[in-house]
């Protein structure tokens, strides 16, 4: 034995190496069936299998150029890094875009900007800016809500994303004076962190269901009565990058902390549906609404990402004839965000947010019903420019999910449906995890709002406005096409927003209404 050792230690290390490799040639030839260029090309083979997996990253970091990358480009992400960190934001030597590309869209300055008058709001507080809407004001609900900032965080369940990543969010969220959209996984002690809260739910009934999973008005009053942060509730038709599929939660990722949120069963899978049990059609979910409403005294609202009109039509119909409805109607474009959903959904159910808005928005406008509606945008508008633009379409607010985790520390590796995010922001490996400074996190994410809202408020003040709600959609130009070069929003879209009820900023925040407190 003492031998054979002995000749083995006396082996040159290019031995090991040779056998080494022979070895995984024979693996590659006559053991492993699943790849053919391993076969064909042994040990060589796996190199074309690495530098696969490692292309996003190359691309990212040394190919691609700065406007290049989807879904948002190096500039767009930088800008959010550098507003979190209180970094410089700007660009030097002009901008690098071309501004004669189909869809660029400009912002029209008036000769002489808005001037804040002594005593302002704006002056001692320059990222003050509230919604321009109540929620539950036209519907007199018993708790009316108008949101303390026009830029929140979007439905993003705990689950999909981290407890640290959460908690981080509403820690910001309440720094911000903004409100936190709950995601569809129920209401977890992450989202209890101080900030306001929008509780949404799905198919799933996710922290208000019975055992059998249908809707339980129970547990929905219970939960808003034990839960003040709770200020609004939001019901999931349909998202974005995936609207009208359904999913499962395996039982192997149900963990008893899961399960106690969700109302779920430890270790047993989890169907989502993909319609509702609580209601089939537009009359069940208008009588829906209200019972919630009047249940517990909140605002409801519906999220749904657009595509065939009918239904919509019905509902606003069905509005005009009785004088109800819901509070608020959040609208997700399909290039929407998820943590997982088949390309052929996010690649092609759903209309983007801009043709999906503009045609839901004229449904309630040829009624005469959008004084009745708060619009919440959803759907990549965490830019400035984008904001105005949608403003001035008719939104009253807008939620964000991507870029508030980027504004944490997303670097957008793509590999949320993989539970490896690097940032530890989508996934449950509590070592990954560890990585998110939560004190940090939130002081990051509440600068980015309010970086956000100072200078989207200097773009209104230079368009000659106090509040964006005074938008219109002849203040926003867009390429259009090599005929027709440049025209208004009004004009592309084929209507003109309804005047937002506005008497100044002052009022708004004086609103007992107003959240953030």
């Amino acid at each position: 034995m003492s031998e054979i050792a002995a000749l083995l230690t006396s082996l040159p290390w290019w031995t090991w190496l040779v056998l080494f490799i022979l070895l995984v040639a024979i693996w590659d030839v006559f053991i492993q069936k699943r790849h053919t260029i391993k076969h064909n090309f042994p040990v060589v083979g796996h190199l074309r299998y690495w530098l696969e997996s490692i292309g996003p990253e190359m691309r990212q970091y040394f190919v691609a150029n700065n406007r290049e990358e989807l879904p948002f480009n190096r500039i767009e992400r930088g800008w959010i890094y550098a507003s979190a960190k209180q970094e410089n934001n700007y660009e030097g030597f002009g901008s690098d875009r071309d501004l004669y590309a189909h869809q660029h869209v400009f912002v029209k300055n008036r000769m002489m900007a808005y001037q804040a008058p002594a005593g302002h709001p704006n002056l001692e507080d320059k990222s003050f800016m509230p919604c321009a809407k109540v929620m539950g004001a036209y519907n007199k609900r018993k708790r009316p809500y108008r949101p303390a900032s026009i830029i929140n965080v979007s439905a993003m369940s705990f689950g999909s994303l981290s407890a640290a990543a959460v908690e981080a969010m509403n820690k910001g969220v309440f720094k911000a004076g903004a409100y936190h959209n709950t995601g569809e996984g129920g209401l977890s002690p992450y989202h209890k962190q101080g900030g306001d809260v929008v509780f949404h739910f799905g198919t799933g009934y996710f922290g208000v269901r019975t055992e059998g999973g249908n809707f339980s008005m129970e547990k929905m009053k219970k939960l808003v009565a034990d839960n003040p942060c709770i200020k609004a509730i939001e019901i999931k038709l349909s998202q974005g990058a995936k609207p009208g599929k359904g999913g499962v939660l395996p039982g192997a990722k149900i963990t008893e902390e899961l399960a106690e949120i969700r109302g779920v069963e430890v270790g047993k899978d989890v169907l989502s549906p993909a319609t509702h049990k609580a209601f089939s059609n537009v009359p069940e979910l208008m009588a829906f609404i209200e019972d919630i409403a009047q249940e517990t005294g909140l605002p409801v609202g519906i999220k749904g990402a657009i595509g065939k009109l009918d239904q919509w039509e019905e509902l606003a119909d069905l509005m005009l004839k009785t004088g109800k409805g819901p509070d608020f109607i959040t609208v997700d474009g399909g290039e929407g965000g998820t943590g997982a959903a088949p390309p052929s959904f996010a690649d092609h159910v759903s209309l983007p947010w801009v043709y999906g808005f503009s045609s839901l928005y004229r449904v309630f406008l040829d009624r005469q019903l959008t004084d009745r509606i708060v619009f919440v945008g959803s759907g990549k508008l965490g830019f400035p420019a984008k904001a105005a633009m949608a403003f001035a379409m008719g939104v009253d607010c807008i939620n964000v999910a991507r870029e508030a985790m980027m504004s944490i520390g997303c670097i957008q590796a793509q590999v949320c449906h993989t539970n490896r995010c690097p940032a530890g922001i989508a996934t449950q490996n509590k070592w990954l995890q560890k990585g998110v400074n939560v004190p940090l996190k939130s002081d990051r994410l509440a600068q980015y709002f309010k970086s956000f809202r100072k200078e989207f408020l200097e773009i209104t003040h230079a368009a000659g406005y106090e509040h964006p709600c005074q938008f219109t959609m002849d203040d926003i130009q867009v390429n259009v096409d090599d005929n027709d070069l440049n025209r208004s929003l009004a004009s592309t879209y084929g209507y003109n927003k309804v005047k937002v009820d506005f008497k100044g900023v002052e009022e708004l925040k004086d609103c007992s209404y107003l959240g953030g407190k």
